[in-house]
């Protein structure tokens, strides 16, 4: 009798495969989960395995945000969800030991040098733990097969690589020369497309699937972020477009 093949598993994103370490009296560990962006700063509360145990919250980030607004506008943020063991947080520009190099679209100059993850902690009185954004975000949609990247359209441009689930160093690609001598952020921001209209804009992102394809010869791409929904061409099989909600379910795989 012929055997029935069986239909192929779904790959899973390492992010289902979280499993919590028990916390006290064999509670599982709840994390706050915080993106700060250029425009919005979203919160949630997530168990074990990265599902919110609450819907998001989400403020506009004030104009000319200093380090000490950010910290102060978490702390108002958080008051009305559920309690949490530990936090995470992505933050837009490179982020090293919880301390912040730079964040190009919040002001390099006001938050270069300040320790995020101590001043959150200091307000919380949780341990915390900051990455860049992209990367956080990366964190809830990779495989962990192959070559994997991430990029993010929204206020500016963000990006991430991972390699058989590992995340790789953080490159800052969007400052770095895209098209005519443009960089990746001054073609694919926000402030591009309210200049040059969606359709330039969305050639432009298909022009950058390419260049990134050709510098990094990634398996798959994900494309996140809020202005992904704007692209309504095919995308290449090997191109994906992931939930704006993987800035914040990310945010447990800090702690795996």
């Amino acid at each position: 009798m012929p055997r029935t093949k069986k239909p192929a598993k779904k790959k899973r994103s390492l992010l289902s495969r979280v499993r919590g370490t028990k916390g006290a009296a064999g509670a599982r560990p709840a994390t706050l989960a915080i993106d700060v962006g250029g425009s919005h700063v979203k919160a949630s509360v997530l168990d074990e395995r990265g599902r919110m145990l609450h819907d998001r919250v989400r403020v506009d980030t004030p104009k000319r945000l200093t380090p000490q607004k950010l910290v102060s506008l978490i702390g108002e943020l958080v008051a009305t969800l559920p309690r949490f063991d530990r936090v995470s947080v992505g933050f837009p520009g490179v982020v090293r030991g919880g301390v912040v190099r730079t964040a190009p679209n919040l002001g390099t100059e006001r938050f270069h040098g300040f320790n995020l993850a101590r001043a959150i902690e200091k307000r919380l009185g949780k341990p915390v733990r900051v990455e860049n954004d992209a990367d956080v975000q990366g964190l809830a949609v990779v495989k962990g097969k192959g070559v994997e990247m991430v990029i993010t359209l929204g206020t500016g441009f963000g990006s991430s690589i991972f390699v058989d689930g590992r995340l790789g160093p953080h490159l800052e690609l969007a400052h770095h020369a895209f098209r005519k001598d443009k960089t990746y952020e001054d073609e694919l921001g926000e402030a591009a497309r309210e200049r040059d209209g969606n359709e330039p804009w969305q050639k432009h992102v298909f022009e950058a699937i390419e260049s990134l394809r050709n510098l990094t010869n990634f398996d798959h791409l994900y494309i996140g972020g809020g202005n992904a929904r704007l692209l309504d061409e095919k995308l290449p099989p090997d191109v994906s477009i992931v939930s704006n909600t993987a800035g914040i379910i990310g945010g447990v795989r800090l702690w795996a």
